[in-house]
């Protein structure tokens, strides 16, 4: 059964940082490229970052400098490190294979300015 599970969301103010996990299980995750979603109150959901199997990774130019994707292949585990966290950084953030699998239930991120 497929499962991710997010976790590390929270409230914090501009400036400040958090540092997002995401478990997995039922996939093959060391052979699975991985991102982190976010999608904000009447928005899209939108990918931020990405991380191929390798260990490659992109990111959307809003998050650029301030966030870094990796992942340890060994616990199946993905984070999601945020620096610099802006008010428009607000959403509930997501993480997901590519292709994906079904969505977990989210993380919650609230920047205060």
């Amino acid at each position: 059964q497929v499962q991710l599970v997010e976790s590390g969301g929270g409230l914090v103010q501009a400036g400040g940082s958090l540092r997002l996990s995401c478990a997995a299980s039922g996939i093959i995750f060391s052979r699975t490229a991985m991102g982190w979603y976010r999608q904000a109150p009447g928005k899209q959901r939108e990918l931020v970052a990405d991380i191929s199997r390798g260990g490659f990774t992109n990111y959307a130019d809003s998050v650029k400098g301030r966030f870094t994707i990796s992942r340890d292949n060994a616990k199946n585990t993905a984070s999601l490190q945020m620096n610099s966290l802006k008010p428009e950084d607000t959403a509930v953030y997501y993480c997901n294979s590519i292709p994906a699998v079904p969505w977990g239930q989210g993380t919650q991120v609230t920047v205060s300015s």
